[in-house]
């Protein structure tokens, strides 16, 4: 009698071929439905399909146990970008989630797929530092609770007077509560009026034990943002458009913790890279693992920069991001 793997390797080259774009396609279809969001009418008019169609994939998904909390499984064409990323870049790990059907669902793809990697690495006695905004925020719908010793969570960034649904130190604390570990935070405005203030609230107000506890990271999970005047730094005011416009003829092309820098991931030598309140970005890129998640056509520049800014060996990106940014790389 033969095996199973006597009967797959027996099959026919076309047979394989068949299989898999089914698999594919269904996998595309479930990500749609459960991570998009869109309904079965919208999955069936995007695609092409009638509804049948698409009710039969998601419940086929569900039977082959590739719908959990999350979805599993690789689709094809971002398996092969996620190799070609780290062949490209040095990258130690990649994940490439398929390109939304609606750009603006990019940050929350990218999110969840942030989520559900650092579930999958996160282990007993490690210590995590974690930036904020929009991406990350929605990262937290994917965080599996675990049953975990020793387990601390660090804010890299201050907060904001103002509570706002991004605000940082409501995203570590989330995300600590979530996994059962201790929580320290950098209890200060993000962005303060002077170095000096910077300096006394470092040495006067306890907040240098926080920055020890960071020399100690095992990973840091981090997102960037772009100089539009909405991205989270300008939005809340707490970077002034006046400073925004200066960074930009400076060659600023995005902050990681609110530390502007150029394409070239150099520091741009401006106050304000002197009056945040986060981790040295020397200090980030001595961590083992240092995971950048974030995608979207407006991202690839400030991407490019952030990578080598803190030296990134891991990247959390979606499909039309990843292809850019490999032609960027070769070019």
């Amino acid at each position: 009698m033969l095996d199973k793997a006597t009967i797959r390797k027996n099959r026919p080259a076309a047979q394989d071929r068949g299989a898999g774009r089914i698999a594919r396609n269904r996998m595309r279809i479930a990500w749609m439905y459960y991570v998009e969001g869109l309904t079965q009418n919208e999955i069936a008019d995007k695609l092409g399909i009638g509804r049948v169609t698409v009710v039969r994939n998601i419940n086929e998904a569900i039977r082959q146990r590739e719908v959990k909390i999350w979805i599993e499984g690789d689709v094809a064409e971002c398996f092969e970008l996620e190799a070609e990323l780290k062949q490209a870049f040095g990258f130690k790990d990649a994940v490439v989630v398929p390109e939304p059907t609606l750009p603006e669902h990019v940050t929350k793809s990218v999110g969840i797929a942030a989520g559900m990697y650092v579930s999958d690495v996160l282990t007993d006695h490690m210590s995590i530092g974690v930036g904020w905004g929009a991406t990350l925020y929605e990262s937290l719908q994917t965080f599996a609770p675990r049953e975990l010793e020793n387990v601390q969570v660090i804010s890299l960034l201050g907060g904001i007077v103002q509570a706002r649904k991004f605000n940082p130190a409501e995203f570590a604390w989330q995300f600590a509560r979530v996994v059962g570990a201790d929580c320290f935070l950098l209890q200060a405005p993000a962005v303060v009026d002077s170095p000096e203030t910077r300096e006394a609230l470092i040495e006067r107000c306890g907040l240098r034990d926080v920055l020890r506890r960071a020399e100690r990271l095992d990973m840091a999970l981090l997102s960037v943002g772009t100089m539009a005047p909405g991205s989270t730094a300008f939005r809340f005011n707490l970077v002034s458009d006046e400073d925004r416009v200066t960074l930009m003829k400076m060659g600023a092309v995005g902050d990681l913790l609110f530390n502007f820098y150029d394409r070239d991931g150099q520091l741009v030598d401006h106050p304000v890279n002197q009056r945040v309140m986060s981790i040295p970005i020397d200090q980030l890129r001595t961590v083992p693992s240092r995971v950048i998640a974030s995608g979207g056509n407006d991202k690839v520049e400030c991407l490019l920069g952030a990578i080598k800014l803190v030296d990134c060996n891991v990247l959390i990106t979606n499909e039309a991001t990843a292809r850019e940014l490999l032609i960027r790389r070769r070019g």
